[in-house]
């Protein structure tokens, strides 16, 4: 009985997701006419005109790839930095190394908007305010604390005897990172990577503060933009269009990955 109630809760679950997007998905399909007279019937005719709409007189095409840029950049920077770090705070623990990582741990429980304007007067102050780059190192450090707090616990269950055998190979101690202990990780790594990925590509408030001209503004910004502008013009098609875009790269992206994030969270269940 107990797993009858699970598996229906399980059922309900996937369908409040499955249903908004598939509404979604139909309605970006259809004309603004259909989407308000007809909310839930199918498209008479398939008007994926709407895409290009939405690609090219939304902007969002622009935006998308500044989202795509910002983010591959970001994850460049930020999984070999939080890595490492995670590694030495957990490996070579030194006098103050736990504090360290708990200050790591805080940072998850310390809302952006906070900073935002301290923020903001430094970036502009270092000359990379409307940058790419300016964004990208804002996201390392605002991601930073997830992935420390995450990869150091992959790495402390780590044993230390397999350091110990590579020091006896000939391993030096960055080369013990980068051959032995990186690849073992591997799993946690495409985790946190996945998910900060996701978390990027969705950030709202730092980009809206921070990357104000057209070739730095990124998908989120963009969405919003398409929303007030085409609410006014009465294009609904090419907002939902907007919306689909911006979706379907995550989607995606866990449909590659599900099995691995699948065996690494239980694994880290197991573990605990």
């Amino acid at each position: 009985m107990t797993r009858f109630f699970g598996q229906l809760l399980l059922l309900l679950f996937a369908i409040s997701i499955v249903i908004p997007f598939a509404w979604v998905l139909m309605s970006s399909l259809k004309t603004s006419h259909e989407i308000t007279g007809t909310p839930w019937a199918l498209p008479a005719v398939p008007h994926f005109s709407n895409f290009s709409q939405a690609w090219f007189d939304g902007e969002i095409g622009a935006t998308f790839t500044n989202s795509l840029l910002v983010t591959i950049g970001t994850l460049l920077i930020l999984i070999p930095v939080g890595s490492m770090a995670g590694y030495v705070l957990v490996k070579y623990p030194f006098k103050g190394s736990r504090l360290i990582l708990n200050s790591f741990m805080g940072g998850l429980m310390f809302p952006n908007f906070l900073v935002i304007i301290p923020l903001y007067l430094l970036v502009s102050k270092l000359g990379m305010l409307d940058s790419k780059m300016g964004l990208i190192l804002v996201y390392v450090a605002y991601s930073l604390a997830f992935t420390v707090f995450v990869l150091s616990g992959f790495f402390e269950q780590l044993p230390n005897e397999l350091i110990e055998a590579s020091f006896l190979d000939g391993c030096s101690h960055s080369g013990c990172f980068w051959k032995v202990m990186f690849p073992l990780a591997r799993p946690g790594v495409l985790v946190v990577a996945i998910f900060n990925a996701i978390g990027l590509w969705n950030e709202y408030p730092l980009a809206l503060v921070l990357a104000q001209s057209k070739n730095v503004r990124t998908l989120p910004i963009g969405i919003a933009n398409l929303t007030q502008t085409q609410q006014y013009a009465g294009n609904w098609g090419a907002l939902f269009a907007g919306i689909v875009i911006v979706m379907l790269p995550v989607m995606i992206v866990y449909l590659i990955f599900k099995d691995q994030i699948q065996k690494t969270m239980l694994a880290g269940a197991l573990k605990g």
